[in-house]
C-alpha cells in the first residue's frame, strides 16, 4: 500500500481546520505586536507542511486533529481540497512576507501581509468563513478549476460560500 504521507485528505474536519486557524491568527498577532518578523517563516514553514501532506507532518495540524479538535465534539466533514487551496495561499502569503521582511529588510509589506493573514485567520476560525474555501469555489463557478478536481464540492452542503 503506498505511502498517504505526501497526500491531502479528501475530506477534513471543520473543526480541525478553525483550530489551525487559531493557532495561525495567534501567531500573526504575536508577529505584528512583537515585530518578531522571522515568526512569519515558521507560518511558512507549517503552511507548506499542511500544503504537502495535510496536517500530518505539522505540528500545528496534528495538535489540531488529535488533542483539541476532537475534544471540541464530533467531527464535521468538509471537503479537503478548497482547504488546500487555502493552505496554498497562506503558503504565498506567508512566503512573500517572510522575503520582503527577511530577505529584504522591508517593514510595511510583511506587515500588511501578516494582518490580511490574521484577518482570514479570525474569519475563519471565529464564525467558519475560509476566504481561500470562497476563492476555490469561485474559481470553480468559472470553470477555472475542474470539477473533477473536488467531487465533494458539487454537493451544496459541502461548497464553501
Amino acid at each position: 500500500m503506498p505511502s498517504q504521507t505526501f497526500t491531502f485528505p479528501a475530506v477534513v474536519n471543520e473543526r480541525a481546520a478553525r483550530v489551525v486557524a487559531t493557532g495561525v491568527a495567534a501567531l500573526g498577532v504575536v508577529v505584528l505586536v512583537t515585530g518578531r518578523h522571522w515568526l512569519t517563516a515558521l507560518l511558512a514553514v507549517g503552511f507548506l507542511l499542511r500544503v504537502i501532506a495535510g496536517p500530518r507532518l505539522s505540528p500545528l495540524g496534528l495538535l489540531a486533529t488529535h488533542v483539541v479538535a476532537p475534544r471540541l465534539g464530533p467531527a464535521i466533514p468538509t471537503a479537503g481540497p478548497p482547504k488546500r487551496f487555502a493552505q496554498a495561499i497562506g503558503l504565498v502569503v506567508t512566503a512573500t512576507a517572510a522575503v520582503a521582511g527577511l530577505g529584504f529588510g522591508l517593514v510595511v509589506l510583511p506587515t500588511v501581509l501578516i494582518a490580511v493573514l490574521v484577518f482570514c485567520a479570525v474569519l475563519e476560525s471565529a464564525i467558519g468563513w475560509c476566504a481561500g474555501c470562497f476563492v476555490f469555489a469561485r474559481l470553480m463557478e468559472w470553470g477555472l478549476i475542474p470539477e473533477e478536481t473536488c467531487a465533494a464540492c458539487a454537493n451544496l452542503a459541502l461548497a464553501p460560500r
